[in-house]
């Protein structure tokens, strides 16, 4: 059983993210500014007293993931198929969700991820194993002609943790973890008309602390004082000071400190939708924190 003051953390973290969630989907137009859009919702989230647990993440078309604005972005919408992935901390409490707003024409393959999530959602409960939410996942998305993007998954969410065990398939797999009472999972099905598997591009805006180590360059020090601010949760390049920020950062993820998160894309170049929200686990069915 979960203690009541984080429970309601917890749902704090869903109730700011589900309204700044809203709001952010209306934003998305074509010819609207993908920076504007992330700046909305990271500016929104801390205004309603909660902070980002990671960068707004804004992938279109084949990109499933890791996409967010530089700090001079001129990207603007056009057609395109895009997933807003948006996640709120309270004190470390972390809740997480995702939608895919459509400016193209592919309502299909937007509802195939939001069937696979509703029907992944309905088999939940104490004792159910994270396999059979991976076939169900798997199922749905099938049964709408499209593949489930089939390396990666949805994930638990800790304390300042981001992805925690266990890990939620989007497919079939073998072996499962039994979900138990007071688990906290982010359930994200990701179909595409593509392979069904993502690899990583070249770009890269997001990072994570990955571990504290003595640095000699007086410009690496001064950096890594701002980046203990996110404490073990994703950053974007923008949120940090800018000069010599490239070079500093590579400095520090040579030596390890810095993991970076480059941009997913399907390896096929086919379009991506995503669906996504977080549960508590309960014994007889779990609690959507994410939904208004």
């Amino acid at each position: 059983m979960m203690d009541n003051e984080i429970l309601d953390k917890y749902r704090r973290a869903g109730k700011i993210l589900a309204e700044v969630r809203s709001a952010a989907v209306n934003r998305v137009k074509v010819g609207a500014s993908l920076l504007e859009v992330a700046e909305f919702v990271e500016n929104s989230i801390r205004e309603q007293g909660g902070q980002p647990a990671f960068p707004c993440n804004i992938s279109r078309n084949d990109e499933a993931a890791h996409a967010t604005p530089s700090s001079n972005d001129k990207s603007l919408f056009g057609e395109d198929m895009v997933k807003l992935d948006i996640g709120v901390h309270v004190e470390g409490y972390i809740a997480d969700t995702a939608v895919t707003v459509d400016l193209g024409d592919n309502p299909e393959l937007v509802e195939a991820s939001e069937v696979a999530l509703k029907n992944a959602i309905q088999l939940i409960r104490a004792g159910v194993s994270t396999a059979d939410i991976g076939a169900v996942i798997e199922e749905s998305i099938n049964e709408f002609g499209y593949k489930p993007v089939a390396n990666l998954a949805g994930h638990g969410l800790d304390r300042y943790v981001q992805h925690a065990p266990p890990s939620i398939p989007n497919r079939r797999v073998e072996h499962g973890i039994i979900l138990r009472e007071g688990d906290v999972i982010a359930i994200e099905p990701f179909a595409t008309n593509g392979a069904g598997h993502v690899s990583e591009g070249g770009i890269t805006e997001i990072y994570r602390l990955e571990k504290l180590k003595s640095v000699r360059l007086p410009a690496a020090r001064k950096l890594l004082e701002d980046i203990k601010e996110y404490k073990t949760l994703p950053f974007t390049k923008r949120w940090l000071p800018q000069t010599r920020l490239n070079f500093v950062l590579k400095q520090l993820e040579a030596m390890g400190v810095v993991c970076p998160y480059p941009v997913l894309k399907e390896d096929a170049g086919g379009l991506i939708s995503q669906a996504e929200h977080t549960v508590i686990i309960e014994s007889d069915g779990c609690q959507i924190i994410t939904m208004l």
